[in-house]
């Protein structure tokens, strides 16, 4: 396979991407992933193909999926270390910083509050862990725009008529999921 830049030319969707599926996640306990995923984070169950040979579950929201899968040696996974934002994560849009800064006070989750300043646009930002450590981000990160770097026009940005719409169409979902 070559990689190298320099030799190929850029296509736009080389691989003809539509968007992110799902994350998958591996985690000491279903259940308690389940309840922070829900009552944390807003996602809910859908259904998973029973021919699983496995334990997990399947989470929906926002347009993405989170798949939750038991491992299998729980007492290995690694230890759950001090929030650092600079970590691998997960990043959620929100519509108020402070109603989420609040409620993870009132859940009693230890999170990390960092701004980032660009050009006079602020940036704010919560971090915390999921019960196995995965870190979450929440953030006002819309507040920025996407600016394709000089020679690379190729950026599509999701304008805020078309991300509402997306965002009421998902919300439709849970009645039509009940079955």
């Amino acid at each position: 396979m070559c990689f190298d830049c320099k030799k190929t030319t850029r296509m736009e969707n080389p691989l003809h991407l539509k968007s992110v599926n799902h994350i998958s996640l591996v985690c000491r306990s279903v259940e308690k992933s389940i309840d922070f995923y829900q009552n944390v984070l807003g996602f809910f169950s859908i259904r998973r193909p029973g021919s699983f040979d496995f334990d997990g579950a399947w989470l929906f929201n926002y347009g993405i999926g989170i798949h939750l899968l038991k491992s299998e040696d729980p007492d290995n996974m690694p230890k759950i270390t001090q929030i650092n934002p600079k970590d691998n994560h997960i990043s959620f849009q929100c519509e108020s910083m402070a109603i989420v800064e609040r409620k993870l006070r009132d859940m009693e989750i230890e999170y990390v509050k960092s701004r980032v300043e660009e050009g006079g646009i602020y940036v704010d930002q919560l971090f915390f862990h999921d019960p196995d450590g995965s870190m979450i981000e929440i953030c006002n990160c819309d507040v920025l725009p996407v600016i394709p770097l000089a020679g690379d026009a190729n950026i599509r940005s999701c304008s805020s008529i078309n991300c509402n719409f997306q965002q009421q169409q998902q919300q439709q979902i849970p009645s039509a999921v009940q079955l």
